[in-house]
């Protein structure tokens, strides 16, 4: 490995770092909302965070690139706050990454409150439990492993983009080129032992997150004998 690989490694690092933390603040209310609400808005809103999922990444990129140019909304409040264009920046690269891996910080979590029942939390009530005591001391510990789940994968997915960060970030050394646009910088330069190492390592690291998230699912760990 180079100089240009161990700064892609470490960019995507960051960007795989700071993504799962953004995600973990705002999926759990999102997710701890879809699993609660009775309202008619629960289908549009889990709709739109699933959206990423069924949507081709480039035709993503190029919408949220549109968004965030001079001539987008995203565009217009950046520059009116005096933050400049988010496009071919570290910043754009994670506001991309949040919205494209959203569905797996969202559903995990999802499954997750709505495996926890009514009862726990009715039993909080009893106790005069406040619903936000009751979130943090009852739903956010049943949860758990859900949580651990969506991180994994959240980050996971975050370390894996291609087609989102390279309509997003382009591919600047040191400020937007992260792993996979460098695999495809060696491919293109017919640099295939270069391309081996860092891909070999990808599916090394995909197969341990497929692993640990295996090893965390309920009943994972069997029953006694």
């Amino acid at each position: 490995m180079n100089d240009a690989d161990f700064s892609a490694l470490r960019l995507t690092l960051e960007l795989a770092g700071l993504t799962t933390v953004l995600l973990l603040l705002i999926g759990t209310p999102i997710a701890w909302w879809l699993a609660r609400t009775r309202s008619w808005l629960k289908s549009p809103v889990g709709a739109v965070v699933t959206l990423p999922l069924v949507l081709p990444p480039t035709v993503l990129g190029f919408y949220m690139l549109i968004a965030m140019g001079p001539g987008g909304f995203l565009g217009h409040l950046t520059q009116s706050l005096g933050l400049g264009l988010l496009p071919f920046t570290f910043p754009g690269l994670v506001l991309a990454s949040v919205i494209y891996s959203m569905p797996f910080m969202v559903q995990p979590l999802q499954n997750a409150f709505e495996a926890i029942g009514d009862r726990p939390l009715e039993v909080a009530a009893t106790l005069r439990a406040s619903p936000l005591n009751a979130f943090f001391s009852v739903a956010i510990p049943l949860a758990k492993p859900g949580f651990v789940t969506a991180s994994i994968l959240s980050f996971a997915h975050t370390v894996g983009e291609f087609g989102v960060v390279l309509m997003i970030g382009g591919n600047i050394p040191d400020k937007t080129r992260v792993l996979s646009v460098q695999i495809y910088n060696h491919v293109e330069a017919l640099e295939y032992t270069q391309a081996h190492w860092l891909a070999g390592g990808m599916l090394a690291f995909s197969f341990l997150v497929l692993v640990a998230v295996n090893a965390f699912k309920p009943g994972s760990k069997g029953k006694e004998p």
